[in-house]
C-alpha cells in the first residue's frame, strides 16, 4: 500500500507541476505577446541579426511569428523560420538607411538546396546596396556553409569545423525487418525508376535508383561549388578538389583553402561588428531580428487592383481538410476562391511536395486546370515538386524551378502488405471469412493475393500512370510518348528538367511573381496576397499542444529510433494508389 501511495503521490505531483508550468509559461507568453504589440522602430546604426543556426526553413511562418525556442522543452515547438518572412526582412534591411549590415548565423541551418539558393540570392541582392554581411558560427554543415559563403566575411570558432565533402544520400530499407517479423510486401508499379517502394522490397538501391540519385546529387553539388567559388573568388577546379578529397579537416584548413576569412571567437566577432559600426569598445551593438523588422514594413500597393494570389502548397498530398499538409479539399477550395475572386488577376502556386495520394492530386489538378481557363496560372517549385507535386503543377501556363529543385518522378505505384505469416506463425492468430461474392474479401491482408486481385490492382496502377502521363502531356504541350521518355518515375533537378521540357524557367518565387505581374501588364503596380490564411501563432500553439506533447514523449522514449518511427508511421498514408517520389532521401 505504501508503494501505491508513493506512486500516486508522484503522479499527482507531476500533474500539479505540469499544470503550474503550463500556467506560468502561458503567462510569460502573454507578456511576450503584449510586448509584441508595441510599435517597433529601427534604431540608427543597427544590424539585422539572422540567427538560423539549428532552425528549419519552411515556406512561410506567421507574420506575427515569435521565437518560441525557449519554450521548446515544454511545448515541443519546432524552431522554424519562414523563407518568405526572411526574404522580406532582407529586402527591408537593404533599403532601410538605419541598418548598416547583416550578422548571419547559419551553421546548422536545416533546409533543402532550393530554399538555401533563394536565401542566397536575397543576400546577393542585399549586397548590391554596398552594405556588409558578416557570418560566424561554431560549426557549419554543408548547407550552412553554402548559405554563409555569400557573406563578405566568414568566421569560424577556432575549435569548430566545416562539413565540406560533397553530398550523400541515405535511404533506409525495411526488407530485413519484414522478413524477421513475417510481413510480405506486394508492389504494383509502372516505371523502372519508381523507387518509392524499394525500401520495402530491396535491401539496397536498385541500379536505376542509384543512377538517378548519383545524377541529381552531382548536379546539386556542382551548382553549390560554382556559387561558392564565385562568392569566395576561389578557382573552381581547386575548390572541387578540396570538396572531393575533404581537404578541410581542421579549422585551420578552412583558412588555408580560403573557405573562410579567419578563425575567431564570438567576442572577437562582436568587436569586428563594433568596428564596422564605428562604435567604441564599451558601446552596445543595436540589433533587430527579422520579425521585428518586418513589423516596421508597410505593405506597398495595398490599394492596387492588380492582385496576385500566392498559394503555398507545402507537405505531402492527402485527401481531406487537414492542416500541415496539402489536403485536397482545403487546397482545391483555396484555388477555387482565387479563381472566382475578380480582384485576383493571376495565381502562383508555390509547390514544395514529394507527392502522395493520386486521388488527392487529381482533385487539385482539376482546380488548377479550371483556374487556368479563368486567369494566368504559374507554378514556383521549391525544394521538391515531384510525383504528385509535379502532377498538380502540370496545368500551369509556366513552371519555374530552381536549378537544384528536385522534380519529375512521373510514375505511380500501389503497395500492399501480406501479414499472414506474422499473424499465423509469429503470433498464433488465425482468421476465417464468409463471403457473398467472389471478391467480397478483396485485398484481405491476412492472406496472399490471388492472381485476379493482382491483375485488378496492376491494371488500376497502369491506368493511373496513363492518366498521369496524359495530364503532363496536356499541360506541357507534349505528346504522351515524349513524356514517357522523361517519366518512368525518374527524379530530375531543375537544371535537368528544363532541358527535358518539364520546366520552363529557372528562378525562385519572386521571379515567378514578376512573370505573373508582367503577364497581366501590372508592371510594379501589384499586390501579393498569400493563401491559405494562417492562424495567429497563439491559436496555432494551443491547437497543436496535444500533438506536440505526444510527439515529445515518443521522441524521448525512442531516441535515435524516432526517425524510423516517423517513416514507419507514414505507411498509414499509403492507402490507395500513390504518386510519390522515392521515400525520404536524406541528403547530407
Amino acid at each position: 500500500m505504501r508503494f501505491l501511495g508513493n506512486v500516486l503521490a508522484v503522479i499527482v505531483g507531476l500533474i500539479i507541476f505540469s499544470v503550474l508550468s503550463i500556467l506560468v509559461s502561458f503567462g510569460i507568453i502573454g507578456m511576450i505577446a503584449a510586448s509584441g504589440n508595441e510599435e517597433v522602430t529601427v534604431k540608427e546604426n543597427s544590424i539585422l541579426h539572422l540567427n538560423l543556426d539549428g532552425r528549419t526553413i519552411v515556406e512561410r511562418t506567421n507574420d506575427d511569428d515569435l521565437d518560441l525556442s525557449i519554450f521548446g522543452a515544454a511545448f515541443g515547438q519546432p524552431n522554424v523560420a519562414g523563407l518568405v518572412n526572411l526574404k522580406k526582412a532582407i529586402e527591408a534591411a537593404k533599403t532601410n538607411e538605419s541598418i548598416k549590415g547583416i550578422y548571419l548565423n547559419a551553421g546548422m541551418v536545416m533546409a533543402g538546396q532550393a530554399n538555401l539558393l533563394e536565401l542566397r540570392e536575397a543576400f546577393e541582392d542585399f549586397k548590391s546596396s554596398g552594405k556588409f554581411i558578416l557570418a560566424y558560427d561554431e560549426a557549419y554543415t554543408e548547407g550552412g556553409y553554402y548559405l554563409a559563403s555569400v557573406a563578405d566575411e566568414i568566421y569560424l570558432n577556432p575549435m569548430g569545423g566545416i562539413d565540406f565533402n560533397g553530398y550523400s544520400s541515405d535511404i533506409l530499407f525495411f526488407t530485413g525487418l519484414f522478413e524477421k517479423i513475417g510481413i510480405k510486401p506486394e508492389v504494383f508499379r509502372v516505371g523502372e525508376f519508381k523507387s518509392a517502394v524499394e525500401p520495402f522490397i530491396l535491401k539496397q538501391m536498385s541500379d536505376e535508383n542509384r543512377l538517378q540519385t548519383q545524377a541529381f546529387l552531382s548536379d546539386m553539388n556542382d551548382n553549390a561549388l560554382k556559387s561558392i567559388a564565385a562568392s569566395r573568388n576561389i578557382n573552381l577546379d581547386t575548390l572541387t578538389k578540396v570538396n572531393n578529397q575533404m581537404l578541410v579537416r581542421e579549422p585551420e584548413d578552412a583558412v588555408t583553402y580560403q573557405l573562410i576569412t579567419d578563425l575567431a571567437y564570438e567576442d572577437e566577432i562582436h568587436a569586428k561588428l563594433r568596428e564596422k559600426l564605428g562604435l567604441s569598445e564599451d558601446d552596445d551593438i543595436s540589433t533587430i531580428n527579422a520579425t521585428k523588422l518586418n513589423s516596421t514594413v508597410r505593405s506597398s500597393n495595398i490599394t492596387s487592383p492588380n492582385r496576385i494570389a500566392v498559394i503555398i502548397a507545402e507537405g505531402e498530398i492527402v485527401s481531406g481538410n487537414a492542416d500541415g499538409v496539402i489536403s485536397s479539399e482545403k487546397f482545391a477550395k483555396e484555388i477555387r476562391k482565387a479563381r472566382k475572386d475578380d480582384n485576383i488577376k493571376a495565381i502562383v502556386l508555390r509547390v514544395n511536395s514529394p507527392g502522395g495520394s493520386v486521388l488527392a492530386s487529381e482533385v487539385i489538378w482539376r482546380e488548377m486546370k479550371e483556374a487556368k481557363k479563368a486567369k494566368p496560372v504559374y507554378v514556383s517549385m521549391g525544394e521538391v515538386a515531384a510525383s504528385g507535386g509535379y502532377y498538380i503543377s502540370a496545368p500551369a501556363d509556366t513552371i519555374v524551378a530552381q536549378p537544384n529543385t528536385i522534380t519529375g518522378s512521373i510514375g505511380i505505384f500501389g503497395l500492399w502488405f501480406n501479414t499472414q505469416e506474422l499473424l499465423n506463425d509469429k503470433l498464433g492468430i488465425t482468421t476465417d471469412v464468409v463471403e457473398t461474392g467472389e471478391l467480397s474479401d478483396f485485398m484481405n491482408p491476412t492472406r496472399q493475393l490471388t492472381e485476379v486481385e493482382r491483375n485488378i490492382v496492376q491494371k488500376n496502377v497502369e491506368q493511373g500512370y496513363e492518366t498521369f502521363i496524359s495530364r503532363v502531356a496536356d499541360g506541357r504541350g507534349m505528346t504522351p510518348d515524349a513524356v514517357k521518355e522523361v517519366a518512368s518515375g525518374r527524379v530530375w533537378t531543375g537544371n535537368q528538367a528544363i532541358e527535358r521540357g518539364l520546366v520552363d524557367v529557372l528562378g525562385g518565387l519572386d521571379d515567378t511573381i514578376e512573370l505573373a505581374a508582367e503577364r497581366i501588364g501590372a508592371g510594379d503596380d501589384f499586390r501579393v496576397v498569400y493563401y491559405p490564411q494562417q492562424k495567429p501563432w497563439f491559436e496555432e500553439l494551443i491547437s497543436d499542444f496535444g500533438n506536440n506533447v505526444k510527439l515529445k514523449m515518443l521522441k524521448s522514449e525512442l531516441g535515435e529510433n524516432f526517425g524510423l518511427f516517423k517513416q514507419a508511421q507514414k505507411l498509414k498514408d499509403y492507402h490507395g494508389i500513390q504518386v510519390r517520389m522515392p521515400i525520404e532521401y536524406i541528403i547530407k
